[in-house]
């Protein structure tokens, strides 16, 4: 089942946060802290609570199993940009013991659903070139790069 996000649900998405940063402390340990968490409990109390921030979440017997964090963004009257309402995934980790059981792709599918029917023009979202798990699953959801950010580590 795939819902809103409540609040007795911050304990198990903390833990998923956990999973996601490890993956990619794993991957880029010169930026990433391991283990850590982007958002801590009262963040989590805030960004459940607004809806421009949704929270979905996949449970199964009464546990939770994936999370995609959500965040509404909106262009208006930009020089050069034109206006647009964008639905940008901030988020996304399925259960370490549950990847590879298409949770991923009923949680992008449900985002999916819900941005159009709130009228966004598009899905955006940024993915760590050192998850390449993460990049095939997103290609494979028919997502393609919209703009990439470059480095020179010194």
């Amino acid at each position: 089942m795939i819902r809103r996000a409540e609040l007795k649900d911050i304990p198990r998405i903390l833990d998923l946060l956990v999973q996601v940063d490890m993956v990619h402390h794993r991957g880029r340990p010169d930026i990433f802290k391991g283990p850590a968490t982007k958002y801590n409990k009262d963040e989590l109390e805030s960004i459940i609570a607004d809806d421009t921030t949704p929270v979905f979440v996949y449970e199964e017997k009464g546990t939770v199993f994936g999370h995609a964090f959500c965040v509404h963004k909106r262009v208006v009257d930009d020089s050069v940009l034109t206006d647009i309402k964008t639905l940008y995934i901030d988020d996304i980790c399925i259960d370490e013991s549950k990847r590879g059981s298409h949770i991923g792709k009923a949680l992008y599918e449900h985002i999916l659903d819900y941005a159009k029917s709130e009228g966004f023009y598009n899905i955006t979202l940024n993915v760590w070139s050192c998850n390449p798990g993460a990049m095939a699953f997103y290609e494979k959801m028919g997502l393609v790069p919209q703009k990439i950010c470059m480095e020179k580590v010194l």
